[in-house]
């Protein structure tokens, strides 16, 4: 096949590497650019840069099992550190983030908790799920 014509819609998710760092951070952007709020571009790697379809996003999966389970957004917590975690942060009422993760990424979220190396996940359950629990 000498052309992507009549696949790019079955796409889930496209993956560029490189080991050029530099590269791979100026490439998020100019997809942004390019492509607008259509597709959500991130690093998961500093060296793969992944650009899934518009619906395949942690959002849309939030949002997917929000309906699916009958669970009211405001009742969802979620927790992340990777600029992927963003468009489910948007979606829910409570969104907690490590405290390793990017300045951008913890702004998005509700609560930054401490790093994963400081076991800043089991806090943020004992402090943000657990103790909601029992209020």
């Amino acid at each position: 096949m000498s052309t992507y014509e009549g696949l790019l819609d079955r796409v889930v998710k496209i993956v560029g590497v490189s080991d050029d760092h530099e590269v791979m951070a100026r490439c998020v952007t100019e997809v942004q650019r390019q492509c607008g709020q259509q597709v959500s571009p991130a690093l998961s790697q500093p060296y793969y840069l992944d650009v899934p379809h518009p619906k395949a996003n942690k959002g849309e999966v939030i949002s997917a099992l929000s309906a699916l389970l009958a669970i009211p957004s405001a009742q969802i917590a979620t927790i992340g550190d990777m600029p992927n975690d963003v468009l489910m942060f948007k979606r829910i009422a409570v969104s907690i983030t490590m405290g390793n993760a990017s300045p951008d990424v913890q702004q998005a979220a509700t609560f930054v908790t401490p790093s994963n190396t400081e076991d800043g996940f089991a806090k943020a359950m004992e402090q943000f799920v657990l103790r909601a629990q029992t209020v």
